[in-house]
């Protein structure tokens, strides 16, 4: 692009916190036209180099509070989750859910003229998050080391599979492949093949720490005014996950062992057959289990039972327990054996498909769903937890935007930074 520069103004919605000297206990307390407090970040300024899951779904979380995040994607393609399936009106899945409540601004940074526009916007922002291949974003100038000379108190997060330096850096890094090294697929399945999670846990996880470690980041330059570097690495943050099996399997011990939909060192807990259908349920204690012998399986003679007379011995102890219950449940239709489990105030619940969890009537009731617009029209979407609806609670109302094109908020952006677009 070419750009022709006008009197330089600040971008419309950049944090008041940017220099020291409104660093101070300022709250946002303004009200909003319906009655809700103003959402937490409002008025930070995100920019976000960000691709596939984790940081697009970090930089999600921090739209949802309220802050301006200004996604940068490469000119007519964007980011390539844009193009992972087409399941939501023709467009990605993944994309729709990690990327709403964004500005997407299309830049070709190995161009000079566009490199200069995200360095411009990055004097008027308050966070940066990439997850580009390591050493990328250093090679264009924006590692912390370099930004922190003009901009002190810009927070800069980097997202990557392994982190920014040790032997494993430059390796290549999909969410499967960090389920992999961190463990996971040895826990999960049920022993004869190697099972992943089913959804991008690994992203996620790096996606949370991300969005945690940034806020934290937040409130600590709130305090002195200074801008740091966060390493987020989605090896680690698994790694994190992955911290119970490891202590099971402290200092040389066995590992837990796949136990498919249940629980690798308690027992009675997953999946049973009804005469109709799965149920699942779940015993974490020793009263739970008198209460699930004497009035769910009707045999309270089973405490006593010295196969099964705490946790260890019914986990071992598991397929002969397994058979005592099968042969009651298969007397009884899944409603029955809820009914009994209610009752006893024995955990349970249904096994949903995805249809089943978009009519949940526990959603429903709490009027979790909103519409939010696409390019390709409206879809609902689920209200991130802990936000609200009522303004009588003191809470805030999530920002629920729209999902981008790629581009689309182009003219706008570059306007504030004084910029118009010439056309060769």
């Amino acid at each position: 692009m070419r750009f022709a520069l006008r009197p330089v103004r600040a971008l419309g919605q950049a944090s008041t916190f940017r220099a020291p000297t409104h660093l101070s206990t300022r709250c946002y307390s303004s009200v909003t036209s319906n009655g809700h407090r103003s959402p937490p970040l409002a008025g930070i300024t995100v920019v976000s180099l960000e691709q596939a899951i984790a940081a697009p779904f970090c930089t999600r979380q921090l739209a949802d509070l309220g802050a301006r995040v200004i996604k940068v994607e490469r000119p007519c393609v964007g980011d390539f989750a844009r193009q992972y399936d087409d399941r939501v009106n023709g467009m990605s899945s993944h994309f729709v859910w990690t990327n709403r409540s964004k500005e997407s601004l299309a830049l070709d940074l190995k161009d000079r003229n566009d490199h200069a526009v995200l360095m411009r916007l990055l004097g008027q922002a308050d966070v940066l998050v990439q997850n580009l291949a390591p050493g990328a974003s250093a090679r264009l100038g924006l590692s912390h080391d370099v930004l922190k000379e003009k901009h002190p108190s810009l927070i800069v997060c980097d997202i990557s599979g392994y982190g920014q330096d040790g032997p494993y850096r430059d390796k290549k890094a999909y969410d499967l492949l960090i389920q992999s090294e961190a463990g996971m697929l040895s826990v999960t399945g049920t022993g004869t093949e190697p099972v992943k999670v089913g959804i991008s846990i690994a992203d996620i996880a790096a996606g949370m720490y991300a969005y945690t470690n940034i806020l934290s980041a937040l409130l600590q330059r709130g305090k002195d005014g200074q801008g740091c570097r966060i390493d987020i690495s989605m090896l680690e943050s698994m790694v994190e996950w992955m911290s119970f099996p490891m202590y099971y399997a402290f200092d040389g011990a066995a590992g837990p062992v796949p136990a498919g939909a249940s629980h690798a060192a308690i027992y009675p807990y997953g999946p049973f057959e009804a005469s109709d259908g799965q149920i699942m349920l779940g015993i974490q204690n020793e009263r739970e289990w008198a209460k699930f012998c004497s009035h769910v399986l009707c045999q309270p003679d089973l405490t006593s039972d010295s196969r099964f007379s705490n946790n260890t011995f019914r986990s071992k102890n598991r397929d002969e327990l397994k058979a005592v219950i099968d042969d009651t449940f298969s007397r009884l239709t899944a409603a029955e054996t809820i009914a009994r489990l209610e009752v006893a105030s024995i955990a349970n619940a249904n096994l949903n498909d995805m249809h089943g969890v978009w009519k949940h009537a526990q959603l429903e009731a709490r009027d979790r769903w909103v519409d939010i617009q696409t390019p390709t029209g409206a879809v609902q979407a689920l209200l991130p937890p802990g936000s609200t609806k009522s303004a009588d609670q003191g809470g805030y109302e999530a920002q629920m935007g729209s999902v981008p094109e790629v581009g689309e908020h182009n003219k706008a952006i570059l306007a504030e930074l004084g910029l118009t677009e010439k056309n060769d």
